[in-house]
């Protein structure tokens, strides 16, 4: 009896194993990893008025498939505004270098190895407030893996202007994505994460 008990549950482990090997979490040999992101909600090209931005939902995903931990960015000012007049603001900040000032702070940066960067595209590169963010946390050392939201600009300068920031950083392979694929688009995200090399 003591036997097959033992035989049990080594089945069992077995099983487990093999079930959990098949999770993107465990497919990679990942360090502790955090995702960073800003996320416009409200009025958005060609997806309308959204609770949820589009950059939030690639970072749950993200989340999901790595187990990272999640910071967003979340600006002082407001840009719950109809788009045409969040663009204006946007080529404003842009032009003059703004750095607007956002919510919160991570406690301890050193202990995430991987960082995955995320924001939609405005005026070809990041919203100006994830600049102040990147002025305040030093991420040289760590790898480093950007994502973008766009409705056409794909990548835009965010992967020269984040090697700009964080010289010393790795790099790993960047993903972009329509906004208005991302509701459907997990399947794309998840192939992503299973093919990243660190």
């Amino acid at each position: 009896m003591k036997l097959k008990s033992i035989l049990a549950a080594l089945i069992a482990l077995f099983t487990v194993s093999g079930c959990n090997s098949q999770t993107v979490k465990n497919s990679n040999n990942m360090g502790k990893s955090i995702v960073i992101f800003f996320s416009h909600a409200g009025e958005n090209y060609a997806v309308g008025n959204i609770k949820v931005g589009n950059t939030k939902i690639v970072a749950d995903y993200i989340s999901e498939f790595t187990g990272a931990t999640q910071f967003e960015i979340v600006p002082e000012k407001n840009y719950d505004m109809p788009y045409s007049e969040l663009i204006k603001v946007a080529k404003d900040e842009t032009n003059k270098g703004e750095l607007p000032s956002y919510k919160g702070k991570i406690d301890n940066i050193d202990q995430y190895d991987v960082i995955f960067i995320g924001g939609p595209i405005w005026w070809g590169t990041y919203p100006q407030v994830m600049f102040t963010f990147f002025k305040d946390y030093d991420l040289n050392g760590k790898t480093i893996v950007p994502f973008t939201t766009h409705e056409g600009s794909g990548l835009g300068s965010i992967v020269s202007d984040l090697k700009q920031a964080y010289p010393r950083a790795k790099f790993a392979q960047s993903f972009s994505i329509y906004g208005h694929e991302v509701r459907t688009g997990k399947e794309k995200v998840e192939k992503w994460i299973k093919g990243l090399q660190y």
